[in-house]
């Protein structure tokens, strides 16, 4: 073949009003780095697992950082998998988050107001996919902001009125960006296919991929702060 996907430029790209995709944003030992952090939060106090919804489990495995996300729901405690607490939220992910909203939108005050305070992070092998669906579990409105680690996905990213056209697909790779938000941030988006062997070398991930995906909930602890000891 005398020109391939690879010989095409990845540049920072506008899907629609407010989603934007920013190709290799993450270099190689970032995307190794925060591969390590993934498999640290996997294993531990609150393990990966399958969520299930309407009574059948994701093929997706979930773990989640300062915020536990249940369907269709969130707390502080696993309280549908082991009842521990999950990890607190890194203060280093606040400091990533903000800088890729100021790359994503150009808009320093934006980003320095962006404060996300749980993440998702999702492992898909190759079987796995995620249906269409709206993140809409938050209280806030605030961006979303997507990390791609190891495996390529065919990312489907659509409207806020429904599952169907229009939508586009996106191949996100390993060390790409995705951020949605404004008009955007109520779109339909999912995960059509895992393209397996197609992770870089020296990025962290053998086979597979993680997703890491950074919200603001705009909740406030309900639980009460520990009393302070008398001596």
């Amino acid at each position: 073949m005398l020109f391939s996907d690879a010989d095409v430029p990845r540049v920072r790209e506008e899907i629609a009003p407010g989603a934007v995709w920013l190709p290799g944003w993450l270099t190689i030992p970032q995307q190794a780095w925060l591969a390590r952090q993934c498999a640290q939060w996997a294993a531990g106090p609150v393990p990966i697992r399958s969520a299930t919804v309407r009574g059948h489990p994701m093929s997706v495995k979930t773990v989640c950082v300062g915020w536990h996300w249940r369907p269709y729901a969130y707390s502080r405690d696993a309280v549908d998998v082991n009842g521990q607490r999950v990890v607190e939220f890194p203060k280093w992910m606040v400091r990533l988050g903000r800088r890729i909203v100021a790359d994503a939108t150009g808009d320093e005050d934006r980003a320095l107001a962006y404060t996300p305070d749980t993440a998702l992070i999702n492992f898909y092998d190759v079987q796995a996919r995620m249906g269409m669906h709206q993140d809409k579990d938050e209280k806030s409105l605030a961006p979303v902001v997507s990390l791609s680690i190891g495996d390529t996905c065919t990312f489907r990213f659509g409207n806020t009125e429904n599952r169907n056209r229009p939508y586009r697909d996106i191949a996100l790779a390993s060390g790409d960006v995705f951020v949605f938000g404004g008009p955007s941030r109520l779109a339909f988006h999912g995960v059509q296919k895992i393209h397996a062997e197609s992770a870089p070398d020296g990025c962290g991930v053998e086979h597979g991929r993680w997703n890491i995906t950074m919200r603001e909930t705009g909740f406030a602890d309900s639980r009460p702060a520990p009393s302070p000891v008398v001596s």
